[in-house]
């Protein structure tokens, strides 16, 4: 998948702005011109939301009711256009390759997308839900099946949390019985994803960083027992509380550093690496697995790492099948090979420089 055309209009200080990008492609431009503005667009066009900020009016330039993102997607030697409008106090309307769609995975399909940027470090210091999210998001480019497989477990668990509220717990067996069903099924999806993905974030990581890491799944509920044994022993505390806690709704992913846990052990510098890896592992693994050749979005890394962890990474990331978009003060601030295209921002102009 690779992203030909990108048009978008009235979104943060961006106002019209149309662009050809081509495999590799550096933004530079000063600080607040617009650069992480126009990477942001690209996610929000593969996945119907920013990396920046957890709703969406925000998104919607000044004075303006509507930001429009839509481009030109290659999938092999087929072309598609995708498109999202962000509609102020009135959510979002989506059509990817000439049908209108109620949920983003249809742009995630299309457009698959991963950033890395200066909070990247969150995705291992924060709570288990970021990393969950990490992980599906490698599933449902790997696994044709796995979004039904989510969506269903979801279902079922609203359905277990309603009938827990109404404190009406003669329908819980039948909930059970369907939450364990499918909450078995979405485990073994993803431990079974974490085994195979764990090489090439250990790799990524020993390339990085130069230390031992290891990840392991952590499926939500004690490894000694089955869902169904889990979720019986858990009824009262459920039922007083009105939610189900064991599952695979709470899962994890536990990250050794050195054969300690990572989280509050390392320095924030050793934590961006470290996340850094898991994204760069994951694409490569993805890619490997699926063939799905990803946009990768790098915003200004030259200013957080130091040169020679930013040659490593530099190193890494050039050895990776994917679509790249860098971002910049100047067009000298990175190591990158000779880019295809080169863009300048200024107060939220972009014009093409190569």
């Amino acid at each position: 998948m690779l992203l030909r055309r990108l048009s978008v209009r009235n979104l943060r200080c961006l106002s019209e702005v149309d662009l050809e990008p081509s495999d590799n492609n550096l933004i530079f431009g000063e600080n607040a011109s617009g650069k992480t503005s126009l990477l942001e667009a690209i996610f929000v066009l593969g996945r119907g939301k920013s990396f920046r900020v957890t709703g969406r009016n925000g998104l919607i330039r000044d004075g303006e009711e509507q930001a429009v993102l839509s481009g030109q997607v290659a999938q092999g030697e087929r072309v598609a256009p995708v498109g999202i409008a962000l509609n102020r106090g009135a959510g979002a309307t989506i059509r990817v390759d000439g049908r209108d769609e109620t949920s983003a995975a249809a742009l995630a399909a299309w457009l698959p997308v991963q950033v890395i940027d200066p909070g990247v470090h969150r995705l291992v210091d924060e709570a288990p839900g970021i990393r969950r999210r990490y992980l599906d998001w490698g599933l449902f480019h790997v696994k044709q099946a796995f979004l039904e497989l989510w969506r269903r477990y979801h279902r079922i668990l609203r359905q277990r949390n309603a009938a827990l509220k109404s404190g009406a717990p003669g329908g819980l067996a039948s909930w059970d019985a369907q939450l364990m069903e499918a909450g078995e099924a979405l485990t073994e999806a993803r431990r079974d994803y974490v085994l195979g993905l764990a090489p090439d974030v250990e790799a990524v990581c020993e390339a990085l960083l130069e230390r031992e890491v290891k990840l392991t799944y952590r499926q939500g509920w004690s490894e000694e027992r089955g869902l169904a044994e889990a979720l019986a022993e858990s009824r009262d505390r459920d039922l007083r509380h009105g939610s189900t806690h064991p599952g695979p709704h709470r899962a994890d992913i536990a990250i050794h550093f050195d054969r300690h846990p990572a989280k509050g052990r390392v320095s924030r510098g050793q934590q961006k690496l470290l996340a850094a890896a898991l994204i760069l592992g994951q694409l490569r693994y993805v890619y490997r697995r699926s063939g799905v050749r990803s946009v990768l979005l790098l915003d200004d890394m030259a200013a957080e790492l130091d040169s020679e962890r930013l040659a490593r990474f530099l190193a890494v990331v050039n050895d990776l099948d994917v679509q790249l978009f860098v971002s910049a003060l100047t067009r000298e601030a990175v190591c990158l090979p000779q880019p295809q295209r080169v863009f300048h921002v200024e107060q939220g102009s972009v014009s093409q420089m190569v």
